[in-house]
């Protein structure tokens, strides 16, 4: 009896509800194929040396194909050739990165921080004051919703730009960036973030500080969806790090069959808020793997 095939699985964290729902997709498709996975993921959050070292870790076990969300899309170019070399085939996802990748799968991460910036100054009627937190400047998703949001900004004279920090993706950092950013000006109407975990640490600061703003976020992730639902959180983006690792996995396993994958597959992304987040409204558990004619056509 032929072995299983095996996914060697890389995420950036342990601590990203998303990541959590991409690993979660990736053993579903896995499964349904007759496939494994073994997960690797960085014990301190986001550390390029940690997945360095895993990469390195899992190539020696010889799997028949990575999934790879790099934390770093320079400093892991090297590991990307060193798979390559050894004729292990690298699907990216979330974050693209140069190389010999099969492919890559991901958003417009671009337009997504556009559309969730436009959404937040349409809300403040054009006129106030913002603050935006960005993710680490080595994740090309937060140089590219940064990009977008910039853009969105520049079409509206009304709203000034009060502040930035990093809030690193992840709701204790946010948290504290945005507790200096509230001490530091009195007047913040609206927060701009790159990401749902952040949005929710912008949230805590903000009914820690007894202020108010409107906040938005991208991913969809359950618990900013609670969060729209309660109208605590305006909006969020449909950026779902869980159907993108989806279309990954079913990638990987149609390469290992002989069938043909596209070099770059990249998934809708829809502003969820008050008017359609029912649609959303489930645990990671509870949402459908697509199948690949949903999205690739």
């Amino acid at each position: 009896m032929a072995r299983p095939l095996t996914l060697a699985v890389f995420t950036k964290n342990w601590v990203n509800p998303a990541y959590a729902g991409a690993r979660l997709a990736v053993d579903r498709v896995a499964a349904e194929a007759g496939a494994r996975t073994v997960h690797y993921a960085p014990q301190t959050p986001d550390d390029v040396g940690e997945q360095q070292a895993l990469v390195a870790e899992a190539m020696a076990t010889k799997p028949d194909a990575v999934v790879l969300n790099p934390a770093d899309d320079v400093k892991m170019q090297e590991d990307l050739a060193r798979l390559a070399a050894a004729n292990i085939p690298t699907v990216l996802f979330i974050n693209r990165m140069a190389g010999p990748a099969l492919t890559f799968v991901g958003a417009d991460d671009v337009a997504i921080g556009r559309r969730t910036a436009t959404a937040l100054f349409e809300a403040m009627a054009g006129r106030g004051r913002v603050v935006a937190l960005d993710g680490p400047s080595t994740a090309p998703t937060s140089r590219a919703r940064a990009r977008g949001f910039d853009e969105a900004l520049a079409q509206f004279p009304g709203i000034e730009l009060a502040g930035r920090a990093v809030g690193h993706l992840a709701q204790a950092p946010a948290k504290a960036a945005m507790a200096e950013l509230l001490a530091k000006d009195a007047r913040i109407n609206g927060v701009w973030t790159a990401n749902d975990p952040m949005a929710l640490g912008a949230l805590d600061a903000l009914e820690a500080a007894g202020r108010q703003a409107k906040v938005v976020g991208i991913n969809g992730a359950p618990d900013a969806i609670e969060a729209i639902a309660r109208g605590t959180l305006l909006a969020s983006a449909d950026f779902s790090a869980f159907n993108i690792a989806t279309i990954a996995a079913r990638a990987a396993l149609r390469h290992l069959r002989g069938e043909p994958v596209p070099k770059e597959i990249l998934l809708p992304a829809e502003l969820i808020d008050r008017s359609n987040f029912s649609r959303w409204r489930l645990s990671y558990a509870e949402r459908r793997c697509p199948a690949w004619r949903e999205i690739v056509r």
